[in-house]
């Protein structure tokens, strides 16, 4: 509010002319009056020209901040098409993997390799079982059953291990799921690094727009500070020429007073004339100021 009272008008500064003024005020200070309405009018016509200007600056800034908030939409839109591609994608191979991932186990279960334990806990069972046999004094029944025991691990684990190792077609199709469950990763990191920039040119554009119609608004108001300073210029300019038009009234008047007075005057000179030629023809003596009348007037 206090930068729309910086831009209003100082009407202190303004000159009135009121009809009295016209009626009764005298010629010089009518032209005084005139004299000030002018410059006022000149002042406020160069206000208004530097509102309009700023105003238009305005709008341009506006215009641009518009254009760059569309420029951020439009890549907004395309990010997040790509999001959507990399979406499918993703979603997809998941489902691929999935499918694979599916088959590996049915293939471990006709192997039987979903039985018993994996190949890294019978191989901790046979350290433990041969530390103990290292390390503790035993029986002779004792040390048989642990080494017996033993030997049974190392049956098993031969066992699970032949199984696993030959079984190809399990390995290719645990490295084919690993791979396209990877790659449906890769599209999954791009969905979200794509969204986030999406959203970062969103952030822009829900600011550029604000911006936009902060400086719309700032332009708002410096039109209607230029309205109001060339409504004023007019309404001087109009009074300005209103006194103009009663100081050429007051020209012609003087103008008509003076043919008047030199009319009246003519008549009493030529009245006077009669009168002295009368005197002439009845044979009075005339003094030379007299003749120098007669002769002004064309009767002598």
């Amino acid at each position: 509010m206090a930068q729309r009272f910086e831009h209003m008008v100082d009407e202190s500064k303004n000159i009135e002319l009121t009809e009295d003024d016209l009626a009764n005020k005298s010629k010089g200070q009518l032209i005084k009056k005139a004299g000030q309405l002018r410059d006022r009018r000149n002042e406020l016509n160069q206000m208004a020209s530097e509102r309009a200007s700023k105003r238009d600056d305005l709008n341009a800034k506006t215009r641009e901040k518009v254009d760059e908030a569309q420029e951020h939409r439009e890549k907004r839109d395309e990010l997040n098409e790509q999001v959507q591609e990399h979406k499918e994608s993703r979603n997809e191979l998941n489902a691929e993997a999935n499918e694979l991932f599916d088959k590996v186990d049915e293939l471990k279960s006709d192997l039987e390799l979903d039985e018993g334990k994996d190949l890294e806990e019978l191989e901790s069972e046979i350290e433990d079982l041969e530390f103990k046999q290292q390390t503790e004094v035993l029986s002779t029944d004792e040390e048989r059953e642990l080494i017996e025991k033993i030997e049974g691990k190392r049956e098993e684990y031969a066992e699970r291990k032949d199984k696993l190792d030959g079984s190809e077609e399990l390995e290719g199709l645990r490295a084919e799921a690993e791979e396209v469950r990877s790659e449906a990763s890769q599209h999954h990191q791009k969905v979200t690094e794509l969204a986030d920039k999406a959203q970062e040119h969103h952030n822009q554009m829900i600011e550029a727009y604000r911006e936009a119609d902060d400086i719309r608004d700032e332009a708002d108001d410096m039109h209607d500070s230029f309205v109001e300073a060339q409504e004023a210029a007019d309404r001087h300019h109009e009074d300005f020429v209103r006194v103009q038009k009663r100081l050429r009234e007051m020209d012609k008047e003087e103008e008509e007073e003076r043919k008047s007075a030199r009319d009246k005057k003519k008549e009493e000179a030529k009245e006077e004339a009669e009168e002295i030629y009368q005197k002439f023809k009845e044979g009075e003596t005339l003094e030379t100021e007299d003749l120098m009348k007669l002769q002004k007037t064309g009767l002598l």
